[in-house]
C-alpha cells in the first residue's frame, strides 16, 4: 500500500482547518460567539478557547509545521514569548527588526526585567559570540525594514548549544517561504494581520511551536493574560489565508519586475531586496525630503504604516522616533500588492520622475 501523498502548501492553505466532509457540514467552520459554554467540556470560558480559533490554528499550525497559538495581535504574542524570559536574562535580537519588538525589548530592559543585546544579523560571528550567555535569541530574516537575512541554522545551533531558546519572526517570509521550525528553531511568531489575513482587516497575532510543554506553557500566558482574538477577526484571518499561496506568489512577481525597474532609475540610491517575497525597500538619492515626497505623489500606491495587504503601500520608516538610526533617512519600505505591474509601475516611476 503506497504512502499518504503529502500535500503541498497551497493546497494545505485551502483545505486545513475545515470541517469533516460529512453530509450537512458546511465547508467553512462557522463564527462561535460565545464567552460562556456548558461546562464539563475541553473549553469552559472564552478566554480558554473558541472553535473558530482552532481553526485558523489547525491551518496554520499544519503550515507552519507545529501547533499553533492566535492572539490578540502580533505584539501580544512577542509579549507573551517575552514574557518567559526570567529577571535579569539577555534576550539577542536584531538591531533591524519590528518596531514593535524593539520598543517591548527596550521597556522591558529599562524596567530591569531583561538585558537586550541588538546585533547586526548579518555578522554571524558576532550573533553567535552574543548568543553564550543568552536566554532567548530573536531572529528576523529578512529583517524589518533593512531586508537582511540571517543564517537561522547556525544562529539556532550556537543558540541551543548556550541553552537558549530561539524565536524567529516569520511574518514577511511566511511558511510558504520559509520554515523555521525545520530549521530548529523553538517558536514562531507571526503577526497575522499582515500576509496571513492578507486584506487590511484583520488584527492577530500568532506563535507556532513543535515542543508540546512549550506549547502548554504559552498556552497558559495566553489564558492568564487573556491575550486572545475575536472569533470574528479569528474566521477573517483563516478565509484569508485559503489564499495565502495565490497572493504571496503574485506579489513576489511583482517585486522582483518592479526591483528590476527600480534599480535602473535615477532617483533610486539603492534597493534591497532579499530575493524573496513582496516587501522591497529603496533609499531615494536625494535623500528624505524627496522620501516623504514620494510618499505624497502617488494614486495606486497608499502611505500606510502596515503591510502585506493585496494593495501595495509604502512608508518612510524613519518618519517613527523609535526606528533605529542606523536605517537610512530617505529609505521607503515597499509592500508590493497584487495589482498589475504595469499599473504599479506608471504609478510609481511618475513620482520618481518627478523627484529627479
Amino acid at each position: 500500500m503506497s504512502e499518504p501523498r503529502i500535500l503541498k502548501p497551497g493546497t494545505v492553505a485551502v483545505h486545513a482547518g475545515r470541517p469533516p466532509h460529512e453530509a450537512d457540514q458546511p465547508f467553512n467552520t462557522p463564527v462561535t460567539f460565545a464567552s460562556t459554554y456548558v461546562a464539563g467540556g475541553d473549553l469552559e470560558y472564552g478566554r480558554y478557547g473558541n472553535p473558530t480559533w482552532t481553526a485558523f490554528e489547525d491551518a496554520l499550525g499544519e503550515l507552519e509545521g507545529g501547533r499553533c497559538l492566535s492572539f490578540a495581535s502580533g505584539l501580544a504574542a512577542v509579549a507573551t514569548v517575552l514574557d518567559l524570559v526570567g529577571t535579569g536574562q539577555k534576550v539577542v535580537a536584531p538591531r533591524h527588526s519590528y518596531n514593535g519588538t524593539i520598543m517591548q525589548l527596550g521597556d522591558l530592559e529599562s524596567r530591569g526585567r531583561l538585558t537586550a543585546e541588538l546585533v547586526d544579523i548579518t555578522d554571524t560571528d558576532a550573533v553567535v559570540k552574543a548568543c553564550d550567555d543568552a536566554s532567548l535569541v530573536w531572529l528576523e530574516s529578512p529583517t524589518n525594514p533593512a531586508l537582511e537575512v540571517a543564517d537561522i541554522p547556525t544562529i539556532t545551533a550556537a543558540a541551543h548549544e548556550a541553552g537558549a531558546y530561539v524565536v524567529v519572526d516569520n511574518t514577511f517570509a511566511t511558511p510558504l517561504l520559509q520554515r523555521p521550525l525545520e530549521l530548529d528553531a523553538d517558536i514562531v511568531v507571526h503577526s497575522a494581520t499582515k500576509y496571513l489575513a492578507g486584506h487590511s482587516d484583520v488584527l492577530m497575532g500568532a506563535l507556532i511551536t513543535r515542543d508540546d510543554e512549550l506549547f502548554g506553557v504559552l498556552k497558559n500566558r495566553r489564558d492568564l493574560i487573556g491575550a486572545v482574538p475575536g472569533p470574528m477577526e479569528a474566521y477573517l484571518a483563516l478565509r484569508g489565508l485559503r489564499t495565502l499561496h495565490l497572493r504571496v506568489e503574485r506579489s513576489q512577481q511583482n517585486a522582483r519586475e518592479l526591483v528590476r525597474r527600480l534599480e535602473a532609475h535615477p532617483a533610486i540610491g539603492e534597493v534591497r531586496y532579499p530575493g524573496l517575497g513582496g516587501i522591497v525597500s529603496i533609499v531615494l538619492a536625494q535623500g528624505a525630503m524627496a522620501a516623504d515626497l514620494l510618499t505624497r505623489k502617488t494614486k495606486l500606491w497608499v502611505h500606510a504604516t502596515s503591510l502585506g495587504g493585496v494593495e501595495s503601500s509604502f512608508e518612510r520608516r524613519r518618519r517613527w522616533r523609535t526606528e533605529p538610526a542606523t536605517i537610512p533617512d530617505a529609505l521607503v519600505r515597499l509592500s508590493v500588492g497584487i495589482e498589475d505591474v504595469d499599473d504599479l509601475w506608471d504609478d510609481l516611476v511618475k513620482a520618481l520622475d518627478s523627484l529627479t
